[in-house]
């Protein structure tokens, strides 16, 4: 009863279109309040505790500094030592625009912002150099969801949150499928580009890439701060995101100097906008969960699907197709603190490794950022191009089947995801 009126709460209140997140927290709130036998007091306790989660505080950080890197011009050096690299293949630039994805993604954490930041200069490029419009969109709506699987992955943040999973663990999990996914996106754009005879630029000399690799080398040594610091333990995931704010202002003000001191006000209201909507959306999840839990739902779940004798890869496909569906209508970080705890003891019963469930569940989620209604990735596109949006979700849905075919082979390959972390002992 008590299951049925939490769901049945849930979905009817975001029916009738209430946000995501007062949904999750007036359904936790009635439950708590007619079912259980805790105080009303717990739903404030709970919210409290939410909120100084330390592995959270990594989320605001990596915001910040995406939204540094955005407005401070790196993408554009990102995107020059890109083309620069393989520009000169056929479909180069559309390659490029994927190479530049992978490397933007290392530094925000955030899909949208990697469409938003790459988008606006790549996609105008490609068209000025007679690529199709609606081509591009499609690539870097589908590159850019390598925002949240190439660490640092704010979902990833979440999902260890959620779960108490180590995060430099997912980081590491994530880096080999980011660059297997990165690499099938462009073989495919590759083939593509060889039989419509898409154009390609020409070779740049050893002076022009050197010259594009030094103006991007600030950018890319984010990544070896983010990811080294946390290897060698010289800080903690959340120290590193801080670390990386900090670093971002700094190139962005007095490096590159594409931004001013005055604009910093401006960066740093938009960051906290975004953080305060996740951890409203996320302090909400979690009361959600604190429900689940205290009524010993995935328990129960447990027992039934070990009593039923589902298989591991039995398990994973039902799991695919859960978040394939929920990823459609809602935003990843409240999917991924609904479901985890109720998955995460299923998936330990069968021997799944928790850091392969946790990829497997980002794989899904990069899905649905590109899954209409809710995707946000169209959105963002719709908006960088000025393309309606039903003309983005048909220039998204041919690469889907791709990136279908990458969901299974993670999912069914564990190794992808467990290698790197076990090569580096973690």
């Amino acid at each position: 009863m008590t299951i049925l009126f939490l769901f049945a709460v849930l979905f009817a209140l975001m029916l009738i279109g209430v946000p995501i997140a007062v949904s999750l927290g007036l359904a936790g709130s009635l439950t708590i309040m007619i079912f259980s036998q805790d105080s009303v007091r717990s739903l404030a306790i709970k919210l409290f505790e939410t909120s100084e989660h330390y592995t959270l505080l990594a989320i605001p950080f990596f915001l910040l500094a995406g939204a540094f890197m955005t407005t401070g011009g790196v993408a554009r050096r990102l995107i020059d030592f890109a083309n620069a690299c393989v520009g000169h293949i056929r479909g180069g630039l559309a390659i490029g625009a994927v190479l530049a994805c992978m490397l933007f993604a290392a530094l925000s954490g955030s899909s949208p912002a990697t469409v938003a930041a790459v988008g606006s200069i790549a996609i105008a490029g490609m068209v000025r150099s007679g690529y199709p419009q609606a081509f591009g969109a499609g690539i870097v709506c589908n590159a850019g969801t390598l925002g949240i699987l190439i660490p640092p992955s704010v979902v990833m943040v979440v999902y260890a949150a959620a779960t108490e999973t180590s995060v430099g663990k997912l980081f590491m999990a994530g880096v080999v499928p980011g660059i297997l996914l990165g690499g099938a996106l462009m073989a495919a754009i590759y083939l593509i580009a060889v039989k419509k005879n898409l154009p390609a630029l020409p070779r740049a000399s050893f002076r022009e890439w050197l010259s594009a690799a030094r103006k991007a080398v600030w950018g890319l040594l984010l990544m070896v701060i983010i990811l080294g610091g946390i290897y060698s333990g010289m800080f903690t995931p959340t120290e590193a995101a801080a670390v990386a704010a900090v670093y971002s202002a700094f190139v962005a003000l007095f490096v590159y100097k594409d931004l001013k001191l005055r604009d910093c006000p401006k960066v740093l209201l938009e960051s906290g906008k975004l953080s305060i909507m996740l951890m409203f959306i996320i302090a909400n999840a979690m009361l959600f969960a604190h429900v689940l839990t205290t009524e010993q739902i995935p328990q129960a779940i447990t027992a039934w699907v070990i009593e039923a004798g589902l298989q591991p890869w039995m398990f994973l496909l039902v799991v695919n197709i859960v978040l394939l569906v929920a990823g459609a209508f809602m935003e990843p970080s409240a999917i991924i603190l609904i479901l985890a705890p109720i998955l995460f003891p299923i998936a330990i019963q069968l021997g799944i490794d928790p850091i392969h469930l946790g990829i497997i569940m980002v794989v899904n989620m990069e899905i649905g950022l590109i899954t209409p209604p809710v995707g946000l990735n169209l959105f963002v596109a719709s908006a960088v191009t000025g393309m309606p949006v039903t003309q983005v979700i048909r220039a998204v849905l041919p690469w889907l089947a791709l990136m279908l075919s990458f969901l299974i082979v993670i999912t069914y390959v564990p190794s992808i995801s467990l290698a790197l972390p076990e090569l580096l002992g973690m």
